[in-house]
């Protein structure tokens, strides 16, 4: 067992539309796309191994970057390879398959962990698909399979708003979970790190063996991997760790112990607009369309792959993205509210104290939110918002600037080796200016790579 870390800063946005803890067993999805732009500085336009027509299996490769065509991006589900979905300049927008009714697996290799050498394993998870679930920082890159991080981190619980609970997402796959966990142990150059939230003292993941534990008390971002990683073993230049979601570390395990390609999950499914917020079970890139059939309470809202706070606007009949585990719908927030700014009309989110509901129970009321911004871009204000909400050891507002003005030895002295955009989402959240402050960390990360 590790320390407890008790963060102080952060800030709970507490939305309406929890999912329930209940799993439409009804669900069925038609279809599922893997798109390359959710694998960041992969070539916008992959080397395709299918056509459309093709016939595939759960596991085989659709796709692979040109620049390292040892990473093999595997479909999620079997079926009929129906639409290869192209945007600008060509780029390849979503490889769209027509799942089977019943779901069938290319077989691969059943793998002893206590027989198998690390090369072994990097080279099978490489070809069964798993690969691109490794996420590598700095930067939040694919995992570079040449590389040993100095340790794999994985984040136990969300405390994003209405975020999946993990606790009820991994009840009873234990064994998988402990597979991918020993497996990750022969990946990594030293420990596996799981950070667990107080409210997880009593459940199967108490019991993983071969993990170090930390538990995390404090407001979000405190479920963020970033944060963990910062409290934990900050990243400096040179450094090199790997990050893993949770549920993936059981599509890892099931690979491991059954040798499929099998990355089965519930997804949770909620926010103001929905009817019936709960789970429902699919596949990676599983379509939403049924998912909000005959569910939504209003016409003009916005769908969104992921929290409200870093997730992804698609449409009502898309596909949830590779890493999302949480579909969220609310309101569009394009109406004129009356006298704007002069009245606080309705009760909302902030960290602001001049907002009549957050006088009373405030942080842990429910709101009933829409998209509405409460204001337009402005210029950018030095105000202490983002230092309040940030738990980490940097000044997010002089990076942000450093980042502006592409100072690339202030942006490394700063801290750009220890984020990406998610570890920020809060401080754009409470930003009196509106600043885009993801994008901003975007741009700059790729700045880094550009300049290697």
């Amino acid at each position: 067992m590790g320390k407890t870390i008790k963060l102080k800063k952060g800030f709970d946005i507490n939305i309406i539309g929890k999912p329930q803890k209940k799993v439409d067993n009804n669900f069925s999805s038609k279809t599922y796309a893997i798109n390359p732009s959710d694998f960041r500085f992969i070539a916008p336009i992959p080397k395709l191994t299918v056509q459309e027509g093709d016939e595939v299996k759960a596991g085989d490769p659709i796709f692979y970057d040109k620049s390292n065509p040892d990473i093999m991006f595997c479909a999620p589900v079997s079926g009929e390879v129906v639409e290869v979905k192209r945007g600008q300049k060509r780029a390849i927008a979503e490889i769209v398959i027509l799942a089977d009714k019943e779901n069938q697996y290319k077989q691969f290799d059943k793998v002893d962990l206590n027989m198998i050498d690390r090369e072994d394993l990097v080279k099978h998870l490489l070809g069964s698909g798993c690969w691109p679930m490794l996420t590598q920082r700095p930067y939040g890159v694919l995992a570079d399979p040449t590389e040993t991080p100095k340790a794999i981190f994985v984040s136990a619980f969300d405390s994003a708003p209405l975020a999946n609970d993990l606790n009820f997402s991994v009840a009873g796959q234990q064994e998988y979970l402990q597979a991918g966990i020993d497996a990750l142990n022969i990946l990594s150059g030293s420990t596996v790190y799981m950070g667990m939230s107080s409210g997880q003292s009593a459940n199967e993941l108490t019991h993983l063996k071969n993990v170090e534990t930390n538990n995390f008390d404090g407001p979000h971002p405190a479920g963020v991997v970033g944060i963990q990683i910062h409290h934990t073993q900050p990243i400096n230049k040179g450094d090199i760790v790997w990050t893993v979601k949770l549920l993936d570390v059981i599509a890892i395990g099931r690979m491991v112990r059954d040798g499929q390609f099998n990355t089965e999950r519930l997804f949770a499914v909620g926010g103001p607009s929905v009817k019936n917020p709960q789970y429902y079970k699919g596949f990676i890139g599983a379509n939403i369309e049924q998912m909000l059939k005959d569910n939504i309470q209003s016409e003009n809202n916005r769908v969104i792959s992921g929290n409200v706070l870093t997730g992804i606007q698609i449409t009502p009949n898309s596909h949830m993205h590779f890493f999302d585990n949480q579909l969220t719908v609310l309101e569009e927030g394009d109406k004129h509210e009356l006298f704007g700014w002069l009245i606080p009309n309705y009760p909302r989110p902030s960290i602001s104290k001049t907002f009549f509901g957050n006088l009373f129970g405030g942080s842990k009321k429910e709101f009933n939110v829409n998209t509405n911004t409460h204001g337009e871009h402005r210029a950018i204000v030095v105000t202490g918002e983002y230092e309040k909400v940030l738990p980490m050891d940097l000044y997010p507002m002089q990076l942000v600037k450093s980042i502006l003005y592409n100072d690339i030895d202030l942006m490394e002295g700063l801290g750009i080796y220890e984020i990406i955009e998610e570890d920020l989402a809060l401080c754009e959240f409470v930003c009196t200016s509106k600043t885009d402050v993801q994008q901003i960390i975007k741009d700059g990360i790729e700045l880094m790579v550009e300049q290697g």
